[in-house]
């Protein structure tokens, strides 16, 4: 029902009540005045009747005379209602005999007895019964009686209903016009008063209808209206401090559904780091549905004096503008004081698709909100900012709303920024040896396959150097291993300058070096090796009163196809070839002969039937290296090593796991390899984790899982204690076959660990792609760590890396205390190297002391 329904019905329900009460109050006032005037009106009759009968029978009348007199009186009833009768007592009829009179009833009755008055109300008539007492006068006649006796009773009736009726229609008839008259007035009051409340009531219905957003709560606050009605004044106030209240706590749908969206958003995949800019503008599209945002911006210190200013557009902004949210991002980085003053910006503009212009009005208003971020190691920082109306920041939810989609675009930009940079380091550096700079072995050797490769295509020749320093464990002895780094990154330039420009120079480990000379043949390789030999002898640090630090070279050449056919080969030759440079006197060059050819090729045939001879004989001696948990609580580890003993000699694995691989007796290998340390393991009792490396060679074959399976439970070794390691260098050409293999394993409870993290290029596309339960990293970044800050950055991000993805992180070459010690730091979980223990044939686990 509405109010103005409501207050219309009400007052016609009031008005009606007061009418019938009024007919009421009315009738009953007519009515008791009425009986009051009756009353006056037959003791006045009574007063007069009497009086005159006295006043008659004074003088004497005849019997004749009263009932004349009786008569009259009797006769005077039928004009006004009133009547009177006399009714005689026994005194009186004792001395003048009866008259016709009515019968005495009890009220007459009573009045004879008891010689007082009676009064009756009946239906609209009045009763009045007087008794008429003797006085000293009446003794005259009735004498008979004494003063006081009742000598009579007289009856007057006084019938008023016929006039109360006509007394009642006369004044309701003259009172319409003015019930009328009220009526209309009181309609009027009743539709003025309900026109007032109906449009205050509108107005604050139409206040509280507007309200769709959380911003719109501001508006409610703002019209603050007066009704002239207090109490609705005080309501507009309560629903003004409710809207104000609210403003403060309450958020929109629509915005907690962004904030929502927001979260989801933070998941950096590869698809954002390379797309990350068309991210952020769809972002930024995103905002606009809430609020009203223009523009958005990123500003990333990529080194010391270097920034990155990326700005966001949500509209092609004219050029002042342009130029003023340019000048407000450079006022901002001069503010922060962890930002030292940019001596180079490079500044970016994005804009969208959309022809839509932002004109200089509507950028008056802007006014920019930023956060920022900071590390110390690397020295990389970022800020994030968002060009909102200045009014938007007064209010508090979208005050928050701004932080939350800030610090999200905080996470993102930065967390993407970084990311790049560190795989773009980790990608450089997993390329190159971090103390030269220059390339390293992996990639030395997938260099080496592609110019063999190129050789055969465009038949063309290639030189390759084995360049080793001659006695170099002096320089480190004597002046110590820093000065011996030094020497190295002075070595590394020297050559460096002396090769061509094409040519290809790599750190093959230690103090040896490689260098592969395109489309050289012997005689242009002889002359880059003289050049090498001369960098070499002028290579010089001054170590002041200790001395100089100096060394030479020893250099074995290889030319292809003259002297080898393949890379292995090749490698093979130009190293036999160092060697005998080196046993000549040092500090030479040692060019092939038909003799050396012959030499090389018979050692490694050589080498191959006994590596052949070996397997047959299962004469494959399992050797344990220990790995221990750095915290201490974990358990105990060991990596199982594969070792040949020939003539006398132990053969390390990389001297011929490529020549079982050749002969196709790889998986052999590994069988035997797998076989016997289970069961050295089952024998000694040891309960911990074994480590096995596992050849790409032997996942061709189907068979090998059956096998492996049949071994690990003959051995009575858990699954669950056995780890395989995959070495992402040599499965690149295998996905296919790893992925189904892996699969097979951890189907069967065995865990997997990818070894030399950091080596290769595809680190971390198969970390993503493979359910590895540890992670060995590259030991160059381990060994490093103590004297490259670039070496410490990367051990402690594939770390954080790994436990973000739930991957326990072993960190190998670890060869002293203080690598340990650091190592601890990082808190990363297990520790392999030398300074744990070196590899021998008994299992020994290995614990570490805690300081």
């Amino acid at each position: 029902m509405k109010l103005r329904s409501f207050i219309l019905l009400t007052s016609v329900a009031v008005g009606a009540v007061f009418l019938v009460g009024s007919w009421i109050s009315v009738g009953k006032t007519f009515e008791s005045a009425f009986a009051e005037q009756s009353r006056v009106q037959s003791e006045e009759v009574a007063r007069i009747t009497f009086s005159s009968m006295v006043e008659i029978m004074s003088k004497g009348w005849t019997r004749e005379q009263a009932e004349r007199f009786l008569t009259t009186l009797r006769g005077k009833q039928n004009g006004n209602g009133l009547s009177v009768e006399l009714y005689r007592s026994a005194v009186v009829e004792e001395i003048f005999g009866p008259i016709e009179q009515p019968e005495a009833d009890a009220s007459v009755r009573s009045a004879f007895e008891s010689g007082l008055r009676v009064d009756e109300e009946t239906d609209r008539s009045h009763r009045s019964v007087f008794p008429l007492i003797a006085e000293q006068r009446c003794l005259r006649c009735h004498d008979n009686a004494q003063v006081g006796d009742v000598l009579g009773v007289m009856e007057i009736r006084q019938t008023y209903g016929e006039a109360l009726r006509k007394a009642r229609i006369a004044f309701y008839s003259s009172s319409i016009p003015s019930l009328l008259f009220a009526i209309f007035i009181a309609g009027a009051a009743v539709l003025w008063v309900g026109a007032r409340i109906a449009r205050a009531v509108g107005t604050v219905q139409a206040n509280l209808d507007s309200i769709n957003t959380v911003s719109d709560l501001r508006n409610v606050a703002v019209v603050a209206r007066r009704f002239d009605l207090d109490e609705f004044d005080r309501i507009q106030e309560s629903i003004s401090g409710l809207a104000t209240r609210l403003r403060s706590i309450a958020v929109d749908k629509d915005i907690l559904m962004f904030e929502i969206g927001l979260l989801e958003r933070f998941v950096i995949t590869s698809e954002v780091i390379r797309d990350w800019r068309e991210y952020v503008s769809q972002l930024l599209e995103d905002i606009n549905t809430i609020l009203y945002a223009p523009v958005l911006f990123s500003v990333f210190q990529i080194d010391d004096e270097l920034f990155d200013i990326e700005i966001f557009w949500h509209r092609e902004p004219i050029a002042d503008v342009r130029q003023r949210v340019e000048h407000e991002v450079s006022e901002t980085l001069k503010r922060d004081p962890r930002f030292c003053a940019p001596a180079s910006i490079n500044i970016r503009h994005h804009y969208p698709h959309n022809q839509s212009v932002l004109s200089g009005t509507d950028g008056e208003d802007l006014a920019l909100q930023v956060k920022s971020y900071f590390v110390e190691k690397p020295k990389i920082g970022s800020i994030v900012g968002i060009g909102v109306h200045s009014d938007t920041l007064k209010e508090p939810t979208q005050h928050l709303v701004l932080d939350s989609i800030l610090s999200t675009l905080l996470n993102v930009v930065g967390s993407i920024k970084a990311i790049h940079k560190y795989t773009r380091d980790l990608e450089y550096y997993a390329t190159r040896d971090p103390l030269t700079d220059l390339y390293n072995q992996r990639v030395f050797w997938e260099l080496l396959n592609y110019e063999i490769s190129r050789c055969n295509r465009h038949g063309t020749k290639s030189t390759l150097l084995m360049i080793d320093l001659d006695n170099f464990k002096l320089i480190n002895d004597h002046f110590g291993h820093a000065t011996g780094d030094t020497f190295l990154q002075n070595f590394a330039r020297s050559v460096h300058s002396a090769l061509r420009g094409g040519d290809i120079f790599a750190r093959y480990g230690g103090d040896e070096f490689v260098a592969l000379l395109p489309e050289t043949d012997l005689d242009q390789g002889y002359a880059v090796a003289m050049r090498v030999l001369e960098a070499a002898r002028a290579t010089v640090v001054d170590m002041g009163s200790q001395g100089k630090a100096t060394a030479t070279v020893s250099i074995g050449l290889a030319v292809y196809p003259d002297h080898a056919d393949e890379a292995k080969d090749m490698f093979l030759f130009a190293d036999t070839l160092m060697y005998k440079a080196k046993s000549e006197g040092k500090e030479r060059i040692a060019l092939p002969t038909k003799d050396d050819v012959m030499e090389v090729f018979r050692s490694i045939s050589d080498t191959g039937v006994a590596v052949m001879n070996a397997i047959n004989e299962r004469r494959i001696i399992p050797f344990f290296q220990p790995i221990a948990h750095i915290r201490g609580d974990g358990p105990d580890a060991v990596e199982v090593l594969s070792r040949i003993e020939i003539n006398g000699e132990l053969m390390r694995a990389d001297q011929f796991i490529e020549i079982a691989e050749k002969m196709s007796m790889i998986h052999r290998l590994d069988a035997i390899v797998i076989e016997g340390a289970l069961r050295q393991v089952a024998e000694s009792g040891f309960d911990g984790l074994v480590f096995f490396n596992l050849s790409p060679r032997a996942l061709v074959l189907s068979e090998f899982t059956q096998t492996l399976r049949g071994i690990v439970r003959d051995s009575g070794v858990s699954p669950e204690r056995i780890v395989f390691e995959i070495t992402e260098r040599d499965t690149v050409k295998n996905l296919a076959l790893l992925e189904r293999f892996l699969s097979d394993l951890k189907a069967e409870g065995f865990r997997l660990a990818i070894d030399d993290f950091g080596s290769g290029f595809s680190s971390f596309h198969y970390l993503r792609r493979f359910p590895f339960d540890f992670l060995k990293i590259e030991g160059d970044f381990v060994a490093n760590m103590l004297t490259s800050d670039r070496d410490h950055i990367f051990v402690r991000s594939i770390n954080e890396l790994a436990r973000a993805l739930n991957i326990q992180v072993i960190a190998e070459f670890v060869e002293s205390e203080e690598v340990l010690e650091m190592l601890r730091e990082l808190n990363i979980d297990y520790a392999q190297g030398f300074h744990i223990g070196r590899p021998q044939r008994e299992i020994v686990s290995k614990t570490i002391r805690h300081p």
